[in-house]
């Protein structure tokens, strides 16, 4: 998969343009990229999206999003910044952008796709100006889950209640972290439960503060965690930060990125009286986040959503 921050010039093969914000790439931003790669018929499959600081929260991150591409197969991927396309308007877009620079031969959106300064076009314009211009156009009606269409918005709303489980069925796979591990105050080792720290970058959803339990991907093995995600009452943080124990491993990580799925909330964060109490429930919520892990069993999920 060829991937790009910019406009190109102009690629050198025909496309099936899938576009979206694809944000969280969900199982509505997924219905959109599935038809246009099942649309493709000699053609190159492409996902154009843009990056926007502070538009929203991310829900996802881009090393995640590449990976999940990569697996559905998909040939080029296009994601300039906002501000690249912010003032075409929905005739220059389509002229400019999807003509000119993508040799875009079918386009796909969703039924909410707007386009164009100032968010003026929409789905139905979209397919008005590409059918003028001989380009196949199709909109995807909405995925609807709990009786109501998948959206980011639901699932960021999720992720900040700590509903990591309802959060992955819009998903259609467990939310993902993948952060750098950082070195801490390494209190975790002193107390014999080592921990990878990860920092919540700016931007990017922040789930409810507590203990999760979690599963981390290590090279190719899953390994049952437990993570917390907050300020560490007893011992004081920072900034919200995740740490997770996993029981099992022992090994160097820092520096390196470490995917983590939050799969289940399991309590709020406490303040314990002690370093000893601390210690003593960490290693309850180890076994009992073990226990949910293997209920959960989400390793053929994680498979397809990080390549780490």
């Amino acid at each position: 998969m060829f991937v790009t921050g910019e406009l190109p010039k102009q690629i050198k093969e025909n496309t099936s343009v899938a576009l979206g914000c694809f944000d969280g790439l969900h199982l509505g931003h997924m219905a959109v990229i599935d038809r246009a790669l099942a649309s493709c018929d000699g053609l190159l499959g492409c996902v154009f999206t843009f990056s926007k600081p502070g538009l929203e929260e991310e829900l996802m991150p881009f090393s995640v999003m590449q990976h999940l591409l990569m697996q559905k197969r998909v040939g080029l991927l296009v994601r300039p910044s906002f501000a690249a396309i912010r003032h075409l308007t929905p005739e220059q877009f389509v002229d400019r952008v999807l003509i000119g620079s993508l040799r875009a031969k079918r386009v796909v959106c969703g039924y909410n796709y707007h386009f164009g300064e100032g968010a003026s076009g929409d789905a139905a314009l979209l397919v008005r100006l590409c059918q003028e211009r001989g380009i196949a156009a199709s909109i995807i009606p909405p995925v609807e889950e709990d009786g109501a269409p998948v959206s980011s918005t639901r699932i960021r709303a999720l992720v900040r209640q700590g509903e990591m489980e309802r959060a992955a069925r819009l998903l259609g796979r467990p939310f993902v972290i993948d952060f750098e591990v950082v070195k801490g105050r390494q209190l975790g080792r002193l107390m014999g439960t080592p921990t990878l720290n990860q920092l919540l970058p700016d931007g990017f959803v922040r789930p409810r503060f507590g203990v999760y339990a979690s599963l981390a991907k290590i090279g190719q093995t899953y390994w049952p965690a437990v993570t917390n995600f907050g300020v560490r009452p007893t011992v004081g943080a920072d900034a919200p930060l995740y740490e997770t124990w996993i029981p099992h491993y022992e090994g160097d990580l820092y520096g390196k990125r470490v995917p983590v799925c939050l799969l289940s909330f399991m309590r709020p964060e406490q303040k314990f009286g002690s370093i000893d109490l601390l210690r003593t429930r960490i290693h309850l919520d180890g076994v009992e986040a073990t226990k949910i892990a293997r209920r959960l069993q989400p390793a053929l999920l994680l498979e397809e959503e990080t390549g780490q």
